[in-house]
């Protein structure tokens, strides 16, 4: 079983800047994607990395202010976050894509970590 750590969460004012880590204890699929939950919402895809040449894949939201990098050597990919509004505000979770399909679709990703809260108020 892949264990995955979320880390680098925050509180910090719109327009601000934040790098979130996440750690896997092994890498057992190709595809790394990161999702966030706002307070009484459902699980939404934020974007997605390939271990293996580094491809990625954004939600339209964040197209353009976030950045997905990795880190193989570390097992860790990086969710680089900029130009934050208050609507980002959300709990951010990564996770493996063990099942090929929809990148948006969470269902094909498993072993979610317990995630990062991040808040953008002013």
């Amino acid at each position: 079983q892949v264990q995955v750590v979320e880390s680098g969460g925050g509180l910090l004012q719109p327009g601000g800047s934040l790098r979130l880590s996440c750690s896997a204890s092994a890498r057992t699929c190709s595809i790394m994607g990161w999702f966030r939950q706002a307070p009484g919402k459902e699980r939404e895809f934020v974007g997605c990395i390939s271990w293996n040449d580094g491809s990625t894949y954004y939600a339209d939201s964040v197209t353009g202010r976030f950045t997905i990098s990795r880190d193989n050597p570390k097992n860790t990919v990086y969710l680089q976050m900029n130009s934050l509004k208050p609507e980002d505000t959300a709990v951010y979770y990564c996770a493996p894509m063990l099942r090929v399909g929809p990148f948006q679709d969470e269902r094909r990703y498993a072993y979610w970590g317990h995630g990062t809260q991040v808040t953008v108020s002013s």
